[in-house]
């Protein structure tokens, strides 16, 4: 996993035509292979494909000679890329109603320290050839009023709070929880369920 923190890195990235590259790359390919698999003019491959060198987000894995020319071949630098969220900016203030807004905001600038941090510890422990051992609990919840959700909350503070304390080696390894709530997604319009 390749975490992007650089802004001009992530806009090589961000074409359609090189997510793609970079989606089938995970697989060594040529720019003639790739051309004849997507139906792009080799040379327009070629110049995509060296931008993706120079921003680093793919390398060369092996040159063969082929009728008079040396052929390249490519591989993803990585399987995954993460853009770290910080380089987004913060959400837009007037985007987001005026009684959530502070919650929400703290809520995206966690979620966004989240990312940033675990692909970092992740990118560190694949150089390392080591794992990163997390946990992720994910459960979609109904509240049939406001009062049932400060109900919910007020419990499950409780229950961190005692499971912190339980859990406070003064000399273990230190972790991070998070526990959040947002509405949920309707998958079929894509819009938060109320």
């Amino acid at each position: 996993m390749v975490l992007m923190t650089d802004a001009s890195q992530a806009r090589v990235a961000l074409t359609p035509i090189r997510r793609r590259l970079l989606e089938r790359l995970r697989e060594p390919g040529s720019a003639a292979s790739l051309a004849a698999e997507l139906g792009v003019p080799r040379q327009k491959l070629g110049y995509h494909l060296r931008s993706l060198e120079a921003a680093g987000l793919i390398r060369l894995v092996e040159e063969r000679r082929r009728r008079g020319f040396t052929e390249r071949v490519f591989m993803a630098a990585a399987d995954e890329f993460v853009i770290d969220p910080s380089m987004m900016g913060p959400p837009d203030p007037a985007e987001i109603d005026a009684q959530d807004r502070f919650a929400s905001d703290h809520l995206v600038r966690t979620a966004a320290g989240v990312v940033r941090d675990v692909a970092r510890m992740r990118q560190a422990a694949d150089q390392e050839g080591t794992r990163l051992l997390t946990l992720t609990v994910e459960a979609e919840l109904s509240f049939a009023s406001p009062r049932d959700f400060d109900r919910f909350t007020e419990r499950l503070t409780e229950a961190v709070a005692e499971l912190a304390r339980t859990f406070a080696a003064p000399r273990g390894r230190r972790y991070r929880l998070v526990a959040a709530a947002h509405p949920a997604v309707n998958t079929r319009t894509s819009k938060p369920v109320h």
